[in-house]
């Protein structure tokens, strides 16, 4: 009788364990705990956008020290994918199923996160904030998953109607990953030329690991295009601004958000980002919003050696609708009480633009706002958030 009461008791505390809510259990929920994971590239072709992981990471010390979040603390728990879906893949499910997280916060890039997609959508597990502007986080809707970031199409019209518009440029070259991060660039683009009549005067595409880009830019060059859009990563950027200035080919260069930290972008094409126009998710660096004022003291407080740039404070902007979110939900924390606070934020503004969401939507954000890179990497406000719809 002892020995089948131990394995009943034992089935019943694996079955709390497992089964998310069951018996008023919620994986990843202590009365006490809260604990979330991410995955980010500290290491690989990606590492610089891996900022993003170590940001958020402070943003939680930072919700911790002043009390959590409806009288719970944040266990933050952060893998180094070096941008691998299959690496992504194994991190996910063992932050899962052995951690036991409650969800997922951001996470760099848009094939790593293809990648576990469908496991979150299966397990029914909260993933807010993807650091990546695809439309397959929030199109077709997904119960558990929220997209803060502006998707790309929405982005790429936004610089296309800037480059016709105002500066009335006339060839619109598009050099783009070829993947699902650069395609949803280049389809964005493809609209609004479309819309107007037009076509592009050329799109040529680049693979992760191309370290050469001289037939690329040279093809842009011939093409004649006056404006060329940018859809890299920042190691194939910088390439592609020596590369074009070794052939003497200036164009109007612009670039994609995921490009948008300025002074890093300068540094390393040593100087030769400057001029380019580059869409932006998040405030400048030296803004004085109230929020990245707070944000810089506790980047100084808890991580005085991070630089202090777009990508590490992006940490801080990707998750913000997650922590209003739980704090909505209440004390009784769930996966559906979390889905449904979700859905009734609107117009709620961090960092970033004004975030909504509803029982329909999932996509956050439909603004950017446009800026320029000047001397020694300064970024210039061209506008205001332009709400691409």
């Amino acid at each position: 009788m002892a020995k089948r009461l131990f394995l009943a008791a034992a089935l019943l505390a694996a079955l709390a364990l497992a089964g998310g809510a069951w018996a008023g259990v919620t994986k990843g929920v202590s009365d006490t705990t809260i604990k979330i994971g991410q995955w980010g590239p500290q290491t690989g072709p990606a590492a610089l956008w891996g900022a993003v992981a170590r940001g958020t990471g402070v943003y939680f010390q930072m919700i911790n020290a002043e009390g959590g979040i409806n009288g719970r603390k944040i266990e933050y728990f952060l893998r180094d994918d070096a941008y691998q879906p299959d690496r992504t893949k194994a991190i996910v499910k063992d932050l899962y199923e052995n951690v036991g997280v409650f969800g997922f916060a951001s996470g760099v890039g848009t094939s790593p996160g293809m990648a576990v997609m469908p496991y979150l959508v299966k397990n029914q597990i909260p993933w807010v904030g993807s650091a990546s502007g695809s439309t397959h986080w929030a199109y077709p809707p997904k119960k558990t998953i929220f997209a803060v970031y502006p998707n790309y199409p929405d982005e790429a019209k936004v610089l296309v109607r800037y480059a016709l518009d105002t500066l009335g440029k006339k060839k619109i070259g598009f050099l783009y990953q070829n993947d699902d991060y650069g395609k949803g660039g280049l389809e964005g683009a493809q609209a609004e030329m479309k819309k107007r009549g037009l076509k592009l005067a050329i799109e040529v595409p680049t693979e992760v690991m191309d370290t050469d880009l001289s037939s690329h830019v040279l093809k842009l060059k011939e093409a004649g295009a006056d404006a060329v859009v940018l859809w890299l990563l920042p190691k194939q950027a910088a390439i592609t601004m020596g590369t074009a200035a070794k052939l003497g080919y200036k164009p109007q260069w612009m670039a994609c958000s995921t490009l948008s930290d300025a002074p890093l972008m300068y540094k390393i094409t040593k100087g030769l980002w400057k001029g380019v126009i580059f869409g932006n998710f998040a405030e400048l660096p030296d803004s004085d919003n109230p929020l990245m004022v707070k944000y810089r003291k506790a980047q100084q407080e808890f991580a005085p050696k991070e630089r202090w740039g777009v990508f590490f404070y992006a940490g801080f902007g990707f998750v913000e609708p997650m922590v209003e979110g739980i704090k909505r939900a209440g004390k009784d924390l769930t996966v559906d009480s979390f889905v449904k606070a979700m859905e009734t934020i609107k117009d709620f503004q961090g960092i970033f633009g004004k975030v909504t969401y509803g029982p329909d939507r999932r996509q956050g954000i439909r603004q950017v706002f446009l800026a320029k890179c000047e001397d020694k990497g300064q970024a210039k406000r061209l506008s205001d958030w332009i709400d691409a719809e």
